[in-house]
């Protein structure tokens, strides 16, 4: 499992994806649509797949920031896992997000397939992991990861 983040998550950043995630500001997204298309070529992985939302979080938000820059990007993407509902990773301490319980579930099959997860932000890696815990368990065969911004926390 590897990460690879295109910036570093500073107060610019911060208030971008504040704005594009929080405020729904979805434009936002073709943004770093040329970053997320190059790096995920890169990586050169069988399918791509989104970190799914909570079932509450999607509808108050009315859209997945993971899809919307995959979509952004131009690039196609398979479900394969879902999330039951879980409390904002935001609104966690550092601890308890390295401690977080498994919310990710496989709704799909990537047997015998390379993975890659597009995500927003990358700080303890918590997330990156469980995700691809689930998708291990779906059969794939390896998980990679890009993330749009790492923090330095």
């Amino acid at each position: 499992m590897s990460n690879q983040s295109i910036y570093l998550y500073n107060e610019a950043m911060q208030s971008l994806i504040a704005r594009f995630k929080y405020r729904g500001d979805y434009v936002l997204a073709s943004i770093f649509a040329d970053d997320v298309r190059q790096m995920a070529l890169a990586a050169s992985c069988d399918l791509i797949c989104a970190v799914p939302l909570p079932p509450t979080r999607l509808a108050e938000r009315r859209f997945n920031q993971s899809e919307a820059l995959i979509e952004s990007a131009g690039l196609a993407h398979v479900s394969l896992i879902s999330r039951l509902e879980s409390d904002k990773q935001s609104k966690k301490s550092r601890l308890e997000r390295v401690n977080a319980p498994q919310t990710f579930y496989p709704i799909g099959d990537a047997q015998g397939k390379s993975v890659l997860v597009i995500d927003d932000i990358y700080t303890t890696g918590a997330t990156i992991r469980l995700v691809a815990k689930a998708l291990m368990e779906a059969g794939a065969s390896s998980v990679k990861s890009i993330t749009i911004a790492r923090s330095g926390s």
